[in-house]
């Protein structure tokens, strides 16, 4: 095991996580303090990118699971894994800005992608990217996924998903054969 995976610990997130992981969450993706990673939505879209009812929906729903990484009793990542029939998807992908670019998101994706094979036996990861994110769609075709070009509209009007700062924005599906 490299270092970068030594200590981290994988869990099932419960209430008691809420708060820290909106803030995980939050900072991973708006305001000045997502600047620190590459991963910030900041400039497409203010707002919120997640609320404590959001996240607790995550954890109580069915057939869904919000995994928590830890690090010296500290979360510093987290994902949403969802069974969904013949495929998992995959949200909500959180690393603390402080500790992006390290390496720490592939050991969680990886983790995620053994977890949804292991316990649903899925042949398949769909995840939804905004279409404008060329890095991170990179990034994720780095680890396998493909474009499929099958996009769905993204919520304008609704500040639950943030308030965008441009009109073109679109979720495109990513898809990665699991094997």
């Amino acid at each position: 095991m490299d270092t970068l995976a030594t200590g981290l610990t994988f869990r099932d997130a419960t209430d008691a996580d809420v708060d820290d992981l909106v803030t995980l969450i939050e900072s991973a993706y708006r305001g000045e303090a997502s600047r620190a990673g590459w991963t910030t939505e900041a400039d497409i879209l203010e707002g919120q990118r997640t609320d404590p009812e959001g996240v607790r929906a995550v954890i109580k729903a069915p057939d869904s699971r919000l995994l928590t990484v830890e690090r010296e009793g500290r979360i510093v990542a987290c994902c949403q894994l969802e069974h969904r029939g013949d495929h998992a998807y995959f949200g909500m992908f959180s690393v603390s800005p402080a500790l992006q670019g390290a390496g720490l998101g592939k050991v969680v994706i990886a983790e995620a992608e053994r977890q949804a094979r292991a316990d649903w036996g899925v042949a398949e990861m769909h995840m939804t990217v905004i279409s404008v994110r060329d890095d991170l769609i990179a990034w994720y075709e780095r680890r396998g996924y493909r474009r499929t070009g099958r996009m769905t509209p993204f919520p304008y009007g609704d500040e639950r998903f943030g308030i965008p700062l441009r009109d073109d924005l679109r979720f495109e599906l990513l898809v990665k054969e699991l094997g």
